[in-house]
Formats: C-alpha cells, sequence, structure tokens
C-alpha cells in the first residue's frame, strides 16, 4: 500500500491523541529496534500490516475504479483544481519560512491558475515554467528548529512523524476544501482528493508489491527521505545526523 497521503479524519484531537497512544504503548515494545528513527518499529509494523489490508480490499480497487472510469481529461482537471487550492496554502508557508522566492512563485501560481485556468483547471502556470513549490506547516515547524521526532505509522493515514502529527490541525484549518460550508460539496471534494492521490501512485504500488523485499522497509525509509527533502527544498546535508535546517 502507498501509506505516504492517508486519509482525512473529521476529527483533529483524534489524530493527537492516537498519536500519544502510539508513543506510550511503543515503549514497551522498543527493544532491540534497529533504526532509532522508528523506535515504535513492533507496533508500527501491525499497524501497516492493517493499513495494507484496508487498502487491497477498499481504497485500492476504489481508485482503480476511478482511474478506468473517469476520463483523462477530467482526471487531470480535478488534480490541478485541487492543487491551486494547495498553492494558496503553500504560499501561506513559504511566506511562513520566509522564502521569499518560493511565496513569490506560488502567489503567482495561483493567480494565474486562478484567473487564466478557469478557477484552476487547467495548470498554465506550469505551462508557463512557474515551478510549483509544496510546502506544509511540518515544513514550517521544522524550519523553525522542531525535531522529527519519532516515525509513526497511524491507522489508514499511514506514515508520518509526530512533528507533522503537531502540525497538522494547523495544516487542516488552512485547507480551503474544509473552508467549504455546503457539507456534500465539501465531502465531494475530499473524496475526490483522496481518489486521486490514491490512483496517482497504483503503479508505483503495483511495483513495490512486485519488488520490495520489505514493504514496511522500503515504505518508511522512502517516505522519511521524502520528507527530509521537502524540509530541505531537495538539498538536504550530507551528515545524517543533520535532523533539521536552522530557521533563518
Amino acid at each position: 500500500m502507498i501509506q505516504i497521503s492517508g486519509l482525512v479524519l473529521r476529527s483533529t484531537a483524534w489524530r493527537i491523541a492516537l498519536s500519544g497512544v502510539l508513543l506510550l504503548s511503543g515503549c514497551a515494545t522498543t527493544t532491540g529496534v534497529a533504526d532509532p528513527r522508528d523506535p515504535l518499529e513492533p507496533l508500527n509494523r501491525s499497524v501497516f500490516a492493517f493499513n495494507d489490508a484496508a487498502d487491497k480490499v477498499l481504497f485500492k480497487p476504489a481508485a482503480t475504479l476511478y482511474r478506468d472510469l473517469t476520463p483523462a481529461l477530467v482526471r487531470a482537471g480535478v488534480s490541478n483544481f485541487l492543487g491551486n487550492l494547495d498553492d494558496v496554502w503553500s504560499f501561506v508557508n513559504s511566506a511562513l519560512q520566509f522564502k521569499g522566492q518560493a511565496a513569490a512563485q506560488n502567489f503567482m501560481r495561483v493567480n494565474v491558475n486562478t484567473v487564466f485556468g478557469v478557477g484552476g483547471i487547467f495548470d498554465v502556470a506550469s505551462e508557463a515554467r512557474i515551478e510549483r513549490q509544496r510546502e506544509d506547516f511540518g515544513q514550517t515547524l521544522a524550519v523553525w528548529g522542531f525535531p522529527d521526532g519519532p516515525y509513526i505509522v497511524l491507522p489508514l493515514f499511514g506514515p508520518s512523524i509526530l512533528r507533522d502529527v503537531v502540525a497538522w490541525p494547523v495544516d487542516l484549518n488552512g485547507d480551503l476544501l474544509a473552508r467549504i460550508n455546503h457539507i456534500p460539496t465539501r465531502n465531494t471534494f475530499k473524496v475526490l482528493d483522496q481518489l486521486d492521490m490514491r490512483a496517482s501512485f497504483l503503479k508505483l504500488g503495483d511495483a513495490l508489491d512486485d519488488g520490495a523485499l520489505d514493504k514496511y522497509t522500503f515504505t518508511r525509509d522512502a517516505f522519511l527521505q521524502r520528507r527530509r527533502n521537502a524540509v530541505f527544498d531537495g538539498n538536504p546535508p550530507d551528515l545524517p545526523d543533520a535532523a533539521t535546517p536552522k530557521r533563518p
């Protein structure tokens, strides 16, 4: 299962409380764990197995149907529209991290795609070589000096780290979809968001099922590397113990 995207739960407090339970539970099961980034590995593996089973039964089939039944042009429009909404929050976090160029690019992307891309359905900004700079509040906390914390696998959400769990309520409040007052419309977009994201990982998931000797370790290492690259804008330092950049 590609557990990087996760699912959106209604209660942000539930996720924070769950992470605390996992941390406390893991204290009794950390003996002999090889990777210091993953002190809860025995418990995390159990949750990973549950998520993998749920994905095979529910999420992967739903994403496959979405891919097979929805025209590619429509799927691209959905992805572009949702990406345009994400760019708004990326602009805010770029500014909070004092990344002037990234903030300017995201600001330009939102304006160009909203005006000339029919509300973001068409990604005109990418055609104009205005690159997307993805930023979230977990990355912002990292730039401000907050450490990663332990690796955690949450039920249905998949891989995370403690810092991102703490940042999650702020990210939810910054999500423009969450501000849609019409509940059926909001839920429809939420479902489309998750289907589109899961569908984008179908080929990668099949390759992982066929080739990975240990799916858990592969997924964990890929997630942690991806988050580290995101924090350092794709250019992490060589020192393995450098967890976070200095705050500007």
